[in-house]
């Protein structure tokens, strides 16, 4: 009876056309979003999806005020693009100002965090709008996206995976050691205006499945998820994706059985599947620590053993 249930529930899911739309954006954020937020967590810039995330806000108004002007009809059809250029501008500016040495990056991004929400409040006040109406952008609303929202989503999230993979070597070098880089003739400066760029792509990719004020959980929880068992870049890289499409597509299958936001239940799924991993990851070392604490309380009990041990082995090496 109950496998009869789930299974007349998982196929209402697959057969709904909303779910069918909001399963494939999730996926492709699954995937995109760890892409980049490996290269940011490498480089320990992991707020900056942060700070993007909150200046694409001034761009959601700014499409919204735009599209008002224009007589668009939603006035809000112009809210993606809008937060797209914008946050294209503030991820580029962000580089700018880290390359220059004069400011830190952390004071740019908290510039980006209050001078985003800030802007955003202001411009859907010109709009003629409210602060309430920016909470679809804020936390996410998936269960709006169409199919055209669906085809902008592919193509960025293609090029985002095109990009984050495809020159991963080079993106790698500059976020490990960046003056190591450019002593190997790499242009650094042009790889690192690429990962901000991806960071602001990413951004408006996500935006409608988990919000922006979200945004950079995904770019960041699946990373530290893969941290705890994976041994290189790349394989981080590969375990990030496969995790945040894991992620995504059960958190949001999730909001299909049970009246919860789509975007904060994949975020709060995240966080527990990292707290489980490090509880698990936490345990095994205590083991292995305990492991190796006993053979060397045996080897010091008992170092007749040992030493015959080696002689015996010191003699086989001799014999061959």
């Amino acid at each position: 009876m109950m496998i009869a249930t789930i299974i007349d529930g998982l196929t209402s899911l697959l057969t709904s056309s909303l779910m069918q739309r909001s399963l494939l954006a999730a996926l492709i954020v699954g995937l995109s979003a760890p892409v980049v937020g490996t290269y940011l967590v490498h480089r320990r810039l992991a707020m900056l999806g942060d700070g993007i995330g909150h200046i694409s806000l001034t761009g959601v108004a700014l499409g919204w005020l735009a599209g008002t002007m224009a007589n668009a009809n939603p006035q809000d059809s112009w809210a993606i693009p809008g937060a797209m250029i914008i946050s294209l501008v503030g991820a580029i500016a962000i580089e700018l100002v880290r390359q220059s040495g004069r400011t830190s990056a952390d004071v740019a991004l908290a510039m980006l965090f209050y001078g985003g929400i800030a802007g955003g409040v202001l411009l859907i006040g010109l709009a003629g709008g409210t602060s309430a109406q920016l909470n679809s952008y804020l936390f996410g609303s998936i269960a709006t996206v169409t199919w055209t929202d669906i085809t902008l989503i592919s193509v960025l999230g293609i090029l985002i995976l095109a990009v984050g993979v495809g020159i991963a070597p080079a993106l790698f070098s500059v976020t490990n050691d960046e003056d190591f880089a450019r002593s190997t003739g790499l242009p650094t400066k042009t790889l690192s205006m690429i990962i901000a760029i991806l960071s602001a792509l990413t951004v408006a990719v996500a935006m409608r499945v988990v919000g922006s004020l979200l945004v950079s959980a995904l770019m960041i929880i699946p990373v530290a998820i893969s941290q705890l068992m994976a041994k290189s870049f790349r394989s981080t890289m590969a375990w990030a994706m496969v995790f945040g499409a894991i992620i995504c597509i059960t958190g949001l299958s999730f909001t299909y059985f049970v009246d919860l936001s789509p975007g904060a239940s994949i975020v709060v799924f995240a966080i527990a599947l990292y707290a489980i991993g490090f509880i698990i990851k936490g345990l095994v070392d205590r083991h292995q620590r305990a492991s190796k604490m006993a053979n060397v309380r045996a080897r010091v009990a008992h170092p007749e053993h040992h030493n015959n041990h080696s002689t015996q082995q010191n003699r086989s090496r001799t014999r061959l």
